[in-house]
């Protein structure tokens, strides 16, 4: 994808970005710094739990989505960070071998009354699984610069 400004989004515009799949090992060695709690870290622990089995961290599924969508290089040119995330949900577990992609939507794009080089935007964020399956959502206020022209 082409970078973007903060001048060149549209309120409902779409990008979709590339899967990938979570082994276990990622799984635990994510839990073990992060998120070390039983049902991420031993398979044994994690059957006998309200899980059936091992499953990521949230704040795994969460820095994966993200770091998809900005490898995609969509903001490339124009970040320069965000004041924030709104409405974090866990809709349903991941398990090693998932294959997550994300699907982002732009909610709404407003410039600065302040500072006219910049503005937000802001991103619902959709993690989806190779069943089709939503496992996550969030939106994102990206704090995004405006093209010099204004125009995109």
């Amino acid at each position: 994808m082409s970078p973007l400004f903060l001048d060149s989004l549209t309120p409902a515009q779409r990008f979709t970005t590339p899967g990938v799949t979570l082994t276990e090992a990622e799984i635990i060695d994510f839990a073990w710094r992060y998120d070390p709690q039983p049902f991420h870290l031993d398979v044994n622990a994690a059957a006998e739990s309200p899980y059936g089995g091992l499953i990521a961290s949230g704040f795994q599924t969460l820095a994966l989505c993200f770091r998809l969508f900005i490898q995609s290089g969509v903001f490339a040119e124009s970040s320069i960070g965000s004041p924030g995330i709104d409405e974090l949900r866990w809709l349903a577990p991941v398990r090693p071998g998932d294959t997550l992609h994300g699907e982002i939507e732009v909610l709404e794009v407003k410039p600065s009354s302040s500072k006219p080089d910049r503005g937000i935007a802001r991103l619902k964020y959709v993690a989806v699984n190779q069943r089709g399956e939503a496992v996550l959502s969030f939106i994102v206020m990206h704090l995004l610069k405006r093209s010099a022209d204004g125009q995109g």
